[in-house]
């Protein structure tokens, strides 16, 4: 395993902004978005900025870290099929329980590091399935 230190602001400096993301935007589009600062033996650490609203998506191997290193988003962690939508802004983080379906919501645009587990299941549609609320 090679060791380095990420430069996280050069790196997402040299990715594009990826705008106008909706819940149907295909993995393709926004596939340069997302730096890969870091890799661990279940997880990578990625860095990136979007704005608009990412697909439904859950990671069945861990939990994810979400820190917000600028601008702002709103992100929706349903947990036993009952959402909780979490004001997040610069300097803050969470973390998404594991199997726990989520979504940005980033009108203004927002960039973020993740600690994510692979693998990352979707969903490209703007609301979750009833079978997946529990219902």
């Amino acid at each position: 395993m090679a060791l380095k230190a990420a430069d996280i602001l050069a790196e997402v400096a040299a990715r594009p902004f990826l705008k106008g993301r909706t819940p149907e935007t295909p993995d393709e589009e926004g596939g340069d978005t997302f730096a890969v600062l870091a890799e661990t033996e279940r997880s990578g650490v990625y860095a990136g900025s979007f704005q608009g609203r990412s697909p439904w998506e859950r990671h069945s191997n861990g939990d994810e870290m979400v820190q917000v290193l600028d601008g702002a988003a709103e992100v929706t962690i349903v947990v036993n099929g009952e959402p909780t939508v979490l004001a997040m802004t610069k300097g803050t983080v969470t973390v998404v329980p594991k199997g726990c379906w989520h979504r940005f919501d980033a009108p203004d645009g927002v960039t973020v590091m993740t600690m994510t587990p692979g693998p990352t299941d979707h969903v490209y549609a703007e609301d979750l399935p009833a079978e997946e609320l529990g219902g």
